[in-house]
């Protein structure tokens, strides 16, 4: 299946969109409108902080667990994630890079490395439902970054 794109610029710099994704808890803030139920494990940032999370999406209600497999200040994060029993393994890449005018666009990339039989038949109908979730992330990121970034001053 193609792999769906979500992105938003915002005017904090790559250096804070990065510092606020590196946590994993700050995930749960600008997701939590389809990913509830959160279960925390690993450190708190970085490679190997993750969460199993309950995703409810077009009807449907599965556990995926979720796990930072790489990172490279300030500008990606990979998050590698399992669902629907191993049959759906994904990735989920942030891409933060900075702006002319300042500022920074933040993208997310949602790449299936393999997929249920279902969903490769619908797969039209799975990419616009992501595509969607995307986006609301991506606005919601942002009112959540602004938050922090005033806050805290990082």
């Amino acid at each position: 299946m193609e792999p769906v794109t979500a992105a938003i610029d915002v005017p904090q710099t790559p250096q804070q969109v990065y510092d606020f994704l590196d946590v994993m808890a700050h995930h749960q803030r600008f997701t939590d409108h389809y990913l509830t139920d959160w279960r925390f494990h690993g450190p708190a940032r970085g490679v190997g902080s993750g969460a199993t999370v309950t995703a409810a999406l077009a009807g449907t209600r599965t556990d995926v667990t979720v796990e930072v497999v790489e990172t490279e200040a300030p500008g990606r994060i990979v998050e590698r994630n399992v669902s629907a029993g191993g049959r759906r393994v994904g990735h989920g890449t942030y891409t933060v890079v900075p702006l002319p005018d300042g500022g920074s666009r933040v993208a997310f990339t949602y790449a299936w490395v393999r997929a249920p039989l279902a969903d490769r038949l619908a797969a039209p109908l799975v990419r616009a439902t992501m595509r969607r979730a995307n986006r609301t992330v991506m606005r919601r990121l942002a009112t959540e970054l602004a938050r922090h970034t005033s806050v805290d001053g990082s």
